[in-house]
């Protein structure tokens, strides 16, 4: 009979992926570090827009320039046929959207022609619109829209648009402090400029649904953005008076701690407008909602962009320009030892939780994590078996 003593040996840490990391809060992703990595990416497509607003200029709908519009009921027809017909009957330059499944709509401008000959190609564009729909004259709807109207609306969007930024940054001011009022402000800013000019290079229509969905997705970023700088406000408040961090390594660690808040987020706010241009505006064919789906897709995903990678980045640049925050970010510099902390393990550096990780390590000798949330080493010691007797 012999006594065997075994052994158990440690079971190995599973590593969780990417997606992983990011629900349980190991990310140490370098937001503040790679700025200038964002802030190109952000400059190339603004420039690009803006080369494109310059030449070509913005696609506008008869409610911003003025114009004509002819409806009708056209179950049998399609888009293509429409614009040949219409073309035919003298519109140069005729724009043809399918309203829901059967009714087609047909805008063009004609206010440079005068009252007689504007009537005239109206009837005529009726006429033809009517035959290739086979209904009668009166059943095709038209409408009429001057210049002056059009102007009116757009500076009515203008004037929404600078109320709407004086508000923003009145609030964040009052609420937060000016310079993160001045980020927002310029995130929001940047979601504006990518927008427009995705419309512009693109030759996008732009609407009064245009203006209300890049109003709905400017609230949409400063929502997101506010919700980090929430949490910047609060570090700043806490682990940052330890004296541990610099202004930076304390934006990196917030925005490291609402990271899979931010992607939630945007998930739910991008998925249904997705579910609006495949299946709304592709596949039920109505048209009329690719003006305003397409603004908030391009919106926000401009916008959830802007939150995470302009507007916390540009805040920790303006914050360690002052003298304090400077001399901190000195000191970071002379350590040598930039860190990125994952949000467990910045709840070491708070309260009494780095007091009890060392109390527990010294009386058990598994060993420590550290600041930076790596394992220190210690003394892992097997496990024996109770004796078996054979």
């Amino acid at each position: 009979m012999t006594d065997d003593v075994m052994t158990e040996a440690p079971m190995p840490e599973k590593t969780p992926g990417r997606l992983g990391r990011i629900y349980q809060g190991r990310t140490t992703v370098d937001f503040v570090g790679r700025k200038r990595t964002w802030f190109t990416i952000s400059l190339v497509i603004i420039v690009l827009g803006l080369g494109s607003l310059g030449i070509r200029g913005f696609n506008l709908g008869i409610d911003f320039k003025g114009g004509s519009s002819w409806e009708v009921l056209a179950p049998h027809s399609s888009i293509s046929a429409m614009t040949t017909a219409v073309e035919n009957a003298g519109l140069r330059n005729p724009t043809v959207e399918k309203l829901g499944s059967q009714t087609y709509q047909v805008t063009d401008d004609i206010n440079s022609l005068n009252s007689t000959a504007q009537l005239n190609l109206t009837n005529k564009v009726a006429k033809a619109m009517a035959k290739e729909a086979g209904k009668g004259f009166n059943q095709v709807s038209t409408s009429s829209v001057g210049p002056t109207w059009g102007g009116q609306i757009t500076n009515r969007a203008l004037e929404a648009l600078i109320v709407f930024f004086i508000a923003v940054v009145a609030y964040i001011s009052i609420r937060f402090e000016p310079k993160m009022a001045v980020a927002a402000f310029i995130a929001m800013v940047h979601d504006l400029l990518v927008t427009v000019g995705v419309y512009s290079l693109f030759g996008l229509q732009i609407t009064p649904d245009t203006v209300i969905a890049i109003l709905t997705i400017l609230g949409y970023s400063l929502y997101d953005t506010v919700v980090v700088f929430d949490r910047v406000r609060d570090n700043a408040g806490g682990i940052l008076k330890s004296g541990d961090l610099s202004y930076g390594e304390m934006v990196n660690l917030s925005m490291n701690q609402t990271l899979a808040r931010s992607i939630n987020t945007s998930l739910v706010a991008i998925l249904p407008v997705l579910a609006v241009l495949l299946v709304g505006a592709d596949i039920l064919g109505a048209t009329t909602l690719q003006s305003y789906g397409l603004a908030l897709f391009v919106g926000l995903m401009s916008g959830a962009y802007s939150s995470i990678f302009i507007a916390s980045p540009l805040l920790a640049w303006m914050k360690e320009r002052e003298p304090r925050f400077r001399e901190m970010a000195e000191r970071a510099r002379l350590r040598g030892d930039q860190r990125v902390l994952t949000p467990a393990a910045a709840a070491l550096l708070s309260g009494e939780g780095a007091q009890r990780l060392t109390r527990a390590s010294a009386t058990t000798g598994t060993g420590t994590r550290s600041a930076t949330g790596t394992l220190s080493r210690g003394t892992i010691q097997a496990r024996a078996r109770k004796q078996k007797r054979r």
